[in-house]
């Protein structure tokens, strides 16, 4: 058993209430103030925040195929370092979770390292590449989040439609990255301001709102839960409004990194801040906060992107698109949003565990009585700069570098086993 005493926690009306946690065989025993347990291991909170734990829909390990960047094992002990106890796997690896033998191979090698939970998406079509789709009755059966060529759009509407309406049929998401290639044109860089001063080819918004105007469509015709991929532009922001007013099935999640910046803060052409969608003006920045603010947007996913060092030193032109995120996400957030009251600290627990969890049928993101404990510890006080040279991630591709913030997990519990603590890793 572990008593974790002198913790606080947030309660509906977004107060800090005192409270000690007893946990036992992986749930919340007891949740009230003074609890004494002569078993439990005891852990003093000093007035730490405690926190139902965070939950990523959206986060590349790269492993198997590119352990380079990212093993499972550094990547989900980044997680828990960020407070995470449950991520979900983006399918670009190799080999492409598109049949149920590769599913099996990944959820071995999950089993095998993961430090925190971790479910896999399946492809929506073989290799990703857009063409035929996986068999989804029988992955549907296995253990995916939903289906996902994430990096990837779909460009063909038909086999859109015949996809929703197969994961419609065993009740599975399609989990959408929103990219209509032939509104590219080798653009690498948003087509804005920063673009059009230095030069570079940009990626018009429309070739991400485009496509969610039509999957939103296709998600009335199916009746299949849509939930679009890092949305990144005003217009995208509208589609969704739309389709919620509508009763369409559809839901959206937002970046930090679209959050915080917009084109013009890149500096001097610096490759961390190149990711895919890449960030927006500032008018689109302002339309995402604005839309997680009201609802529209339903929860913050990192879009945790490792690259290996060599990769981003290339030209802003050829390196790859991407940045890492779980490790700074939550103080990120607590620190510009929250502690400047643009949100509440209630506001940002519900978009990072509880919504994540209701939206994709999770029996966590709960903090009660009989609960799994899964617990992120915070010290809301805790305040230090960023960096990047002590991050447990292999990516060290991240624009936040030097950025002071406060509200750092300090401890992670997953099933009620600590995975993380101040530095120290299980």
């Amino acid at each position: 058993m572990i008593l974790l005493k002198n913790g606080r926690f947030v309660n509906e009306m977004n107060e800090l209430m005192m409270c000690d946690f007893l946990i036992k065989e992986g749930r919340i025993l007891k949740m009230e103030p003074g609890i004494e347990c002569d078993e439990a291991t005891v852990y003093d909170l000093d007035g730490c925040l405690v926190s139902s734990g965070l939950i990523d829909v959206h986060v590349h390990l790269r492993e198997p195929g590119y352990e380079r960047k990212e093993t499972i094992e550094t990547g989900t002990k980044a997680a828990a370092r960020g407070g995470y106890t449950t991520i979900a796997a983006m399918a670009n690896t190799i080999p492409v979770p598109d049949s149920l033998e590769n599913v099996a191979y990944i959820n071995d090698l999950l089993k095998q390292s993961a430090k925190v939970r971790v479910f896999p998406y399946a492809a929506i079509t073989i290799g990703e590449r857009g063409e035929e789709i996986v068999d989804v009755e029988a992955l549907a059966g296995t253990r995916i989040l939903g289906f996902s060529d994430d990096g990837r759009g779909i460009q063909e509407a038909g086999v859109m439609y015949q996809a929703m309406k197969r994961a419609k049929a065993v009740d599975k998401p399609i989990v959408a990255h929103c990219e209509d290639d032939s509104l590219l044109f080798g653009g690498y860089l948003h087509d804005g301001e920063y673009a059009k001063a230095k030069g570079h080819r940009g990626i018009l918004s429309v070739s991400e709102s485009a496509q969610i105007a039509r999957d939103i469509m296709l998600a009335q015709a199916t009746g299949v839960h849509y939930h679009i991929c890092h949305i990144s532009t005003k217009e995208s922001v509208e589609l969704v409004r739309f389709a919620k007013a509508q009763g369409i099935h559809v839901t959206a999640e937002v970046s930090p990194h679209h959050l915080v910046l917009c084109d013009m803060d890149i500096k001097d052409d610096d490759t961390n801040f190149k990711m895919n969608p890449p960030l927006r003006s500032k008018e689109d920045r302002l339309a995402c906060i604005e839309g997680l603010l009201d609802g529209t947007i339903d929860v913050i996913a990192t879009d945790h992107a490792p690259h290996h060092e060599d990769e981003k030193a290339r030209d802003i032109e050829t390196a790859p698109f991407g940045i890492v995120g779980l490790e700074t996400a939550f103080p990120l957030m607590y620190t510009l949003f929250v502690k400047t009251k643009r949100m509440t600290l209630k506001q940002l627990i519900d978009c990072m565990s509880t919504k994540p969890a209701q939206l994709f049928n999770l029996p966590y993101g709960k903090l009660e009585v009989g609960a799994v404990a899964d617990l992120t510890i915070i010290d809301l006080d805790k305040e230090m700069e960023i960096d990047s040279t002590q991050f447990l991630s292999k990516g060290k591709n991240t624009p936040f570098n030097g950025y002071r913030v406060a509200g750092w997990p300090v401890m992670t519990l997953v099933d009620g086993n600590i995975v993380y603590q101040e530095g120290k890793m299980d």
